[in-house]
């Protein structure tokens, strides 16, 4: 498919923009991540407790960067379904990079000494009670090597395996289903995502057993794919949004030229 001008410019500048959505919530998610919250005490549900095999029943509690990720998985498929598994792979190594740097420096900065007026005029809570500013900034910024680690592994992997199960929904069923191949590839993925950065980062690296891993995945699994699923509107609505952008018939041709050469 020859590419005038225009349509080239259109296509850089949505692949720009999809980016851009994706990287942010990715180190979004990174970042707000440190925070454990409590589901149960969000909705009300005290008597409620997430039962697991032989084990005793655990409560529903979350990881705040949770909330953001399928936010990730449809900025994902949206760049799967118009850019294929090139695009999906540059930005997905990318956002790796930028994780591996905003880790870095915040490392760094858990490490620089901390000013003495700084301290002072943050010694207080509104309450009026005593606060080590320092201790706490390094408690909410301080990621282990092993969270990063097992973070960044478990990204990587869970995107190669979006990808290829995205687009082998897609061979059995052609240009049809959108829902379905996004979804489908969502429910693999993240199979492997909800689990691989607890077994690395708290399981091999850290002091967690093996059912706490099991327990806490599963919740967290549990929630993505069902605001995955919630969620699916939305790839409709941007794909509306696209394709009117590029004109019908130049985002068919952007498309399916995606997937032939896949």
């Amino acid at each position: 498919m020859t590419k005038s001008p225009a349509a080239e410019g259109k296509l850089n500048k949505l692949f720009f923009i999809l980016s851009g959505v994706f990287i942010t919530n990715v180190i979004l998610a990174e970042l707000t991540g440190m925070k454990i919250f409590s589901l149960t005490n969000l909705l009300k549900l005290e008597n409620f407790h997430f039962p697991f095999g032989d084990q005793a029943a655990i409560d529903l509690n979350m990881s705040v960067g949770i909330l953001i990720w399928p936010f990730v998985f449809i900025m994902s498929d949206i760049i799967n379904e118009y850019f294929g598994k090139t695009g999906v792979q540059k930005i997905s190594i990318l956002a790796a990079i930028l994780i591996l740097y905003v880790s870095g420096m915040l490392l760094i900065g858990t490490r620089l000494p901390p000013a003495a007026f700084w301290q002072e005029i943050n010694g207080t809570d509104p309450q009026g009670n005593p606060l080590n500013i320092n201790y706490a900034y390094k408690l909410i910024f301080g990621q282990s090597i092993a969270i990063i680690i097992g973070s960044i592994t478990a990204f990587l992997i869970s995107q190669m395996v979006d990808v290829y199960a995205f687009h082998y929904i897609r061979r059995l069923t052609g240009s049809k289903k959108l829902w379905l191949r996004a979804t489908g590839s969502t429910v693999v993925s993240q199979l492997i995502d909800s689990y691989v950065i607890l077994t690395v980062a708290f399981y091999i690296m850290g002091n967690w057993s093996f059912v706490q891993v099991l327990q806490v995945g599963t919740v967290q699994y549990l929630y993505k794919v069902s605001f995955a699923i919630v969620l699916t509107p939305l790839i409709y609505l941007f794909h509306y949004i696209i394709d009117n952008y590029l004109g019908h018939h130049k985002a068919e041709q952007v498309i399916e030229t995606t997937h032939e050469n896949w």
